[in-house]
């Protein structure tokens, strides 16, 4: 592989469907630029690889657009939560007290 190009892997899943394509990107590339070069919205139509939250092997970057790329990354394309996980958590508990209390 010739030192100006790095190899980088892009991801994205649904519930049912997942993709992961991998690339050889530009030195330099950012985040958001391998997200949007991988044509990953051709496999998820719909998919706003403009404005979708990223991360690196599972951690959020708050600035993907500034984030350059190295060697070997996988970039990981967040789709929106459809619950607030700690707003779950508080019903569940919620309803297990309610049980407790009918017992």
């Amino acid at each position: 592989m010739d030192s100006k190009t790095i190899a980088v892997e892009v991801v994205y899943a649904l519930a049912d469907k997942q993709k992961l394509l991998r690339l050889s990107l530009p030195y330099g590339t950012t985040m958001r630029q391998a997200a949007e070069m991988s044509g990953m919205q051709a496999h998820f139509p719909g998919l706003d690889l403009a404005n979708s939250p990223l991360g690196i092997f599972g951690k959020a970057v708050a600035k993907p657009e500034e984030r350059v790329m190295e060697e070997g990354e996988r970039v990981e394309i967040y789709r929106p939560l459809i619950a607030d996980p700690k707003e779950v958590r508080k019903q569940r508990a919620a309803k297990a007290a309610k049980a407790k209390t009918r017992d």
